[in-house]
């Protein structure tokens, strides 16, 4: 093992928790057996749960036949569904496995049964499906449908309940982050709908604690991907919706789920484009989540009342001013024993105009643990300075993180945020937003250079008419100049790819402005 790997090893390794190294040791240990034990049976009638009315459907992923899509890859299983397919990577195995198409609009009832019933009949054979993410989705997803229709099938249910024991013994302490927060969501369904107090003291335990870390005070989830946001606030939504549906246990975790859901609320709120798009910062891909346009429908029909907060201990800011809207990420990378969703962007921003996006992340188009994931996580496919051949963060193996950037100097006033990063120490990358009436302004300064700096600006890939002038940019169509000034300027037309789903990117436009130790752009509206 050469040197480079052993430090890279040793700046992932070293901010992982005790509980992570532990239960990696104890389940590689303890599945060994775990496995030979029996389940318990379920010796109970299971009466179902009242689920009906206001909820979220997912997208149309079942089609006639043995069709699925997900991810934007459509396969069909022409004679039997094979619950292990891995054609398309583990993702999209798993996406099988969660079953959400029981929960789509215009599901037929029968259809659902059937496919919950094939599924009984290659437990057996399972591989991914068992594993505890899948199982947390499932499950969820198999009570909904089976209460939403009123079905009583005890063989149905002594196959949930043993899926839920497993679950219960395999919780994701070694990764914890969403994945840990998905399994108490999920342990929280089965506890109601089987009326478990074992489940429900263990989802309560985890609620009460994954909450207050993972919604930080401004209301953002911890992991930083507004997609996972989304995500993870359906699935709070849901919670509230069951509990308040389904009095049990004297409802004490409602006040906890409500408060953390209005604060997500809020945050989402803030961060969400005129449009109704999300930043796609770190790990966020379109056709993923729940809209936000939905969340907050749902939330308002439980009764939720929320507003427009301030971005705060998240480290992002957004500008918005006389049709800019800018969305800035000024912070550390988070959380430090859990950074498998993000990349080396500090500094990047999106830019929108007149509700329409401009300067854009180029976004996630796969989960797979190859050379264009690791693309997608590097400083030169996000909107900021990469410093010679180095990275800002060390971006690694798909969802790792080894040596990463710090903000070392933070300010910020009504209409600036100035900010410095140590990512390529000892330089030192500064950069300044600052908003105007009708213009926005980046100045980026390079303390202790002693390689070239290149600043990178992705463009939508609607931006497709873009005029060069010396050492400024003009986008006629859309009424905005940009104008780079600074020492040894050299302003570049390149072509990159903008993810625009998993599996699904564009061409577009990108410059890249080198530079030698300072460089000022202003983005400033114009006559068309």
């Amino acid at each position: 093992m050469d040197y480079h790997r052993i430090t890279t090893l040793f700046h992932t390794l070293k901010f992982l928790k005790g509980k992570q190294i532990y239960y990696r040791l104890f389940y590689f240990v303890g599945n060994r057996f775990f496995s030979k034990k029996a389940y318990k049976s379920l010796n109970k009638e299971v009466n179902g749960l009242v689920w009906n009315g206001k909820e979220i459907y997912f997208q149309n992923a079942f089609h006639e036949a043995q069709k699925f899509e997900f991810l934007n890859l459509l396969h069909d299983f022409t004679n039997k569904i094979d619950w292990n397919y891995n054609g398309f990577g583990k993702l999209w195995t798993y996406n099988l496995n969660y079953f959400d198409f029981l929960n789509q609009k215009n599901s037929i009832t029968q259809k659902g049964l059937d496919l919950i019933k094939d599924y009984m009949v290659a437990e057996s054979q399972l591989k991914d499906g068992l594993e505890p993410y899948p199982i947390s989705l499932r499950g969820i997803n198999w009570i909904k449908f089976l209460s939403r229709n009123q079905i009583k099938d005890h063989a149905i249910n002594q196959t949930l309940y043993k899926h839920y024991q497993r679950l219960h013994h395999n919780l994701e302490y070694h990764l914890l982050g969403n994945h840990l927060l998905e399994n108490g969501f999920s342990l929280f369904f089965g506890a109601y709908y089987f009326k478990d107090d074992q489940f429900y003291k263990k989802a309560e335990s985890i609620l009460k604690t994954e909450l207050e870390e993972q919604v930080l005070n401004d209301g953002a989830h911890f992991e930083l991907s507004p997609m996972y946001h989304q995500i993870l606030l359906h699935r709070l939504l849901d919670c509230i919706n069951l509990a308040e549906l389904n009095p049990w246990k004297s409802n004490r975790l409602l006040p906890l789920l409500k408060g953390k859901a209005e604060k997500m609320l809020s945050w989402l709120q803030t961060v969400t484009f005129s449009n109704g798009n999300i930043p796609m910062v770190n790990d966020s891909a379109y056709g993923i989540a729940p809209s936000s346009e939905d969340l907050f429908d749902y939330a308002n029909d439980l009764g939720l009342r929320w507003k427009r907060g301030k971005l705060i201990s998240s480290g992002y800011r957004k500008f918005e001013k006389s049709n800019f809207e800018i969305f800035m990420d000024v912070g550390n990378v988070g959380p430090d024993y859990q950074p498998g969703h993000a990349h080396s962007d500090t500094f990047s921003f999106e830019l929108y105009f007149r509700g329409i996006p401009v300067i854009v992340d180029t976004g996630t188009s796969t989960y797979e643990k190859n050379e264009l994931r690791q693309k997608e996580r590097e400083t030169d496919a996000h909107n900021t300075v990469k410093i010679g051949n180095r990275e800002q963060t060390q971006v690694w193996g798909g969802f790792r993180v080894g040596k990463r950037a710090k903000v070392v100097d933070f300010e910020e006033g009504n209409s600036y945020v100035k900010a410095s990063h140590n990512g390529y120490y000892p330089t030192l990358h500064e950069r300044e937003f600052r908003i105007g009436d009708n213009e926005f302004k980046i100045i980026d300064n390079i303390k202790n250079q002693k390689e070239h700096a290149i600043a990178h600006f992705h463009f939508h890939p609607s931006i497709n008419n873009i005029e060069q002038e010396g050492d400024s940019i003009i986008l006629r169509p859309e009424g905005i100049a940009i104008f780079f000034q600074g020492e040894g300027i050299k302003v570049s037309n390149q072509s990159c790819h903008i993810a625009e789903g998993f599996n699904t990117r564009r061409r577009a436009i990108k410059i890249e402005v080198n530079f030698n130790q300072t460089l000022e752009t202003t983005i400033r509206t114009i006559n068309r």
